[in-house]
C-alpha cells in the first residue's frame, strides 16, 4: 500500500458540491478583491476563535510582518522567537527591522521553554513571538504573566494550530495578536496562499488592515507606505465552506495520533509530548529517533512518506550565516532537527493506512 503524507484531493473532493457552488457564487459576482465574502469569513473566524477582530491578509508570513509593524515594533527593538521555528517567524521580524533574539524549546513539547523566554529578555525586548508548533499550544499563562510583567507584547505564530485550545479556550485570542497561515496544507487550507491576523484590540486590527492595503483607509490617500496583502474573496469561500468542518477534521487527525502513540510506544522512537493543559489538532505528528534517517529510508522503501519539519534550524540556514544568529549556540534546536520525522497524518486518512505506517515502523524497529 502507498501511503502518502497529506491527501490534499481529499479535501476538496470531501465537500466538492459546496466548494464549486463557492468558486462559481465568486465568478458570477464580479468581485474578486475584498467584499462581502471576505467579510463573511473574517466574522466566522473571529467567532471560532473566540476573538473580537479577524483581518484577512495575503499569506501567514504577511500576517506575522504585518502584525509587528501594526504593533510599532522596529529597528532598536528586539523580538524573542524560537530557534527551532519555521524561518517564516525569523523572516517577520527581520522585515520590521527587528533584532531576532533565539530561545531553544522545551525538548518534552518542542514548544518555547518558559524559563529561557525571561531569561532572555532585556530593556530592548519589545515582544515575544511563541510558535504553536505542529499545532500543539504553547503553556501561554506563563508566557503572559512574564510579558505583562515586563511591559512587552505576547504574539503567537498560529499557522498550524486552526482549531487547537489551551486550558479549554480556542487559540485566536490569548495574547495580543495572533498570525495565521491558510496554506493549502494546513489544518484549514485555503486553494491557495492566505492568511489572517486575530485580536482583541480594534486599533491593531484596523492598522493590520490599513497597512495590508498600502497603507490606504480611503481609496487614493495613502497615510504610510503600505504593501499589498489582502485576503482574496475566492480563498475565503472556500474557508468559510470548511470552517464548519475543522472541528471533525481535527477529530479525525485526533484519533490517528491516538492510535500512532498507542500502537509505536514500545519501539524505540520518542513520540509527543501533550501537556494536560493542551488540546493540539496535530497538524503534524512528530517523533524522534538517533536513526531518523534510516527510519525514513526504511518507510519509503515501504511505498510511506514522510517529511522532516524541519531539516535545518534558521540559524543554520544560508539566509542567516552574516548574522549574529548564525554564531548563538543552540543545541537543542540542532538536535531536534537532527532527529525528527513527521510521519502521515490528515484529516482524511483511513484507518488501514495508518496501520500500514504502526506496522512499518514496528517492523524497523524489531529490525
Amino acid at each position: 500500500m502507498t501511503v502518502p503524507f497529506l491527501d490534499l484531493a481529499a479535501a476538496y473532493t470531501s465537500v466538492k458540491p459546496e466548494m464549486d457552488e463557492a468558486v462559481a457564487r465568486i465568478l458570477d459576482s464580479g468581485w474578486f478583491i475584498g467584499g462581502p465574502e471576505v467579510e463573511r469569513f473574517e466574522r466566522m473566524f473571529a467567532a471560532a476563535c473566540q476573538a473580537d477582530h479577524c483581518v484577512g491578509v495575503g499569506n501567514g508570513l504577511d500576517a506575522l510582518h504585518l502584525l509587528l509593524r501594526a504593533a510599532g515594533i522596529g529597528p532598536g527593538d528586539e523580538v524573542i522567537v524560537a530557534s527551532n521555528t519555521f524561518i517564516a517567524t525569523w523572516l517577520a521580524v527581520d522585515m520590521v527591522g527587528a533584532t531576532i533574539v533565539a530561545v531553544e524549546p522545551d525538548p518534552a513539547t518542542h514548544n518555547l521553554d518558559v524559563a529561557r523566554v525571561e531569561r532572555a529578555i532585556t530593556e530592548r525586548t519589545r515582544a515575544v513571538l511563541v510558535t504553536h508548533l505542529y499545532g500543539q499550544p504553547a503553556d501561554l499563562d506563563p508566557l503572559l504573566e512574564i510579558c505583562r510583567r515586563h511591559g512587552i507584547k505576547l504574539f503567537e505564530d498560529a499557522a498550524q494550530a486552526h482549531g487547537a485550545r489551551y486550558k479549554g479556550h480556542p487559540i485566536g485570542g490569548h495574547g495580543d495578536g495572533v498570525a495565521w497561515s491558510f496554506y493549502p496544507s494546513k489544518n484549514l487550507g485555503a486553494l491557495g496562499d492566505g492568511g489572517a491576523v486575530t485580536c482583541n484590540d480594534a486599533q491593531l486590527a484596523a492598522r493590520v488592515r490599513t497597512l495590508g492595503n498600502y497603507g490606504s483607509e480611503r481609496r487614493y490617500v495613502n497615510a504610510e507606505r503600505g504593501v499589498n496583502s489582502r485576503l482574496d474573496p475566492l480563498h475565503a469561500a472556500a474557508l468559510a465552506v470548511k470552517l464548519p468542518l475543522l472541528d471533525a477534521w481535527n477529530d479525525h487527525r485526533r484519533a490517528i495520533a491516538a492510535r500512532y502513540l498507542a500502537a509505536l510506544a514500545d519501539t524505540g522512537l520518542i513520540l509527543p509530548h501533550v501537556p494536560n493543559w493542551a488540546d493540539p489538532v496535530w497538524h503534524l505528528f512528530v517523533v524522534r529517533s538517533q536513526d531518523r534517517d534510516g527510519l525514513q529510508a526504511y518507510l519509503a522503501a515501504q511505498g510511506i512518506q514522510t517529511l522532516i519539519h524541519y531539516p535545518i534550524p534558521p540559524h543554520r540556514q544560508q539566509a542567516y550565516a552574516d548574522s549574529a544568529a548564525a554564531q548563538a549556540d543552540l543545541p537543542i534546536a540542532e538536535r531536534l532537527a537532527g532527529e525528527i520525522l513527521s510521519l502521515p497524518i490528515g484529516p482524511h486518512m483511513p484507518f488501514e493506512q495508518v496501520d500500514t505506517v504502526i506496522a512499518a515502523i514496528r517492523d524497523w524497529s524489531a529490525a
